[in-house]
């Protein structure tokens, strides 16, 4: 039986991204800034974690020596402890911008070789014809914020006159990107999701690759909350992706989390989500067990991201870092002979770093093949080397972006 297990870790970078200057990013590592905190004691917080970093099974995956490999940076004394039939190494992204659907396209063997649009940094940041335009053909009274901003502080800042005036709340960021927030009963959240599918029309000719629905709830500033009906309405890919050639020869796709609207639902079979990471790991063991031969289990646990990279919160991130380590084993335990496990990263999200955005990174490519020899991968030139490694393995033909490095990994141990 050969199945695959794809799980990214949303925004986990590993730094040394050999662009990263261009980016403003010179400098950025998502894990090593978190290590170097929690070492230091800066990630301290009563009730939540304490000390050095622990992470023991992506440790014994890799993760150390991928650390090294990405920038030189060494994790602790055990790094060299890697367990027979696990594999590490890194990958440098080729694709342009450091957003999540270039990561996950070149993941899945499409790397994003066109320039995706952005709004600028101005207010307002909308074209006053698209502005227009979403007034009208949205049938909304007008829009609030139209400015470059953070999630939470946006509905702070405009919340309680959404309520009052029905207005949704427009906003972008240094990604590609139009968010919209709007109240899940006072404006509705069927309506945002039909107002979310007439922006992601008119911003089609700008290039913008994802239209962002972010609901709440909350009457007031002090009560305000984002939900999990987030829904993303993403550019479906340009060339058929990996998930379009497993599910056209006929093999399953299970998407976790948001992996469906990232590929605007090509090439997925099924889509189960749940409420932040744990929720989601258990539905991505139940999607270990119904996986058949030849079918892929693609997971992203988004809340590194967005609960803690964009809040820059490093205490949070480390806790979840561990959280997700201690929940490890079990999706271990699950692996069959000819089986594969990915762990990797779309991006980075460094929580030490100026602003609140993405930065760009080296991702760790770390994982575990049973009964295979495992070893080290090395720097990878693309993301896409991980999508045609999970090709070859589960016996497609070789796409036209990336090279597997299964051979690498494919001795009998």
């Amino acid at each position: 039986m050969a199945r695959a297990f794809l799980f990214v870790l949303d925004s986990f970078g590993i730094g040394g991204a050999a662009d990263a200057e261009r980016y403003g990013d010179a400098g950025s590592n998502t894990f090593g800034h978190i290590a170097q905190a929690c070492a230091e004691g800066r990630a301290d917080r009563e009730g939540l974690r304490k000390g050095p970093l622990q992470v023991p099974t992506m440790v014994a995956l890799g993760l150390g020596r991928a650390a090294k490999t990405a920038t030189g940076f060494s994790f602790d004394s055990k790094t060299d402890a890697v367990s027979a039939s696990a594999f590490h190494g890194a990958a440098q992204e080729i694709s342009s911008g450091k957003d999540t659907p270039s990561g996950h396209w070149e993941i899945a063997g499409l790397p994003v070789r066109f320039d995706w649009g952005y709004f600028p940094d101005t207010v307002p940041a909308f074209p006053a014809e698209l502005t227009e335009a979403m007034i009208r053909e949205g049938k909304v009274p007008g829009i609030l914020g139209n400015c470059h901003a953070p999630g939470t502080e946006i509905i702070e800042r405009f919340g309680e006159e959404h309520i009052r005036t029905g207005k949704p709340i427009c906003y972008t960021s240094v990604d590609s990107v139009l968010q919209i927030a709007a109240h899940e009963v006072h404006f509705g959240l069927e309506r945002l999701y039909e107002f979310c599918k007439t922006v992601r029309r008119l911003v089609d000719p700008l290039k913008i690759g994802r239209v962002i629905a972010r609901p709440f709830l909350g009457e007031t500033v002090a009560t305000f909350e984002r939900t999990y009906n987030r829904h993303d309405y993403a550019v479906p890919p340009p060339e058929p992706t990996l998930l379009d050639r497993l599910t056209g020869r006929g093999s399953r796709v299970i998407a976790i989390g948001k992996i469906g609207d990232i590929f605007a639902h090509r090439g997925i079979s099924e889509v189960r989500k749940a409420p932040g990471n744990m929720a989601m790991f258990d539905e991505a063991l139940g999607a270990m067990d119904d996986a058949g031969d030849g079918d892929l289990v693609f997971a992203n646990f988004v809340d590194f991201d967005t609960e803690f990279g964009h809040r820059r919160d490093v205490a949070g991130y480390a806790a979840a870092l561990e959280a997700f380590d201690r929940r490890l084993p079990e999706a271990l335990a699950k692996l069959k002979p000819g089986d594969l496990l990915i762990l990797t990263a779309d991006h980075g999200n460094d929580p030490t770093w100026r602003g609140t955005d993405h930065t760009r990174e080296r991702i760790p490519v770390i994982g575990m093949a049973p009964g295979l020899t495992g070893g080290d991968i090395g720097l990878r030139t693309t993301f896409a080397d991980i999508g045609e490694t999970v090709a070859e393995h589960l016996k497609l033909a070789r796409g036209r972006h990336g090279a597997s490095f299964h051979a690498t990994i494919g001795g009998h141990a």
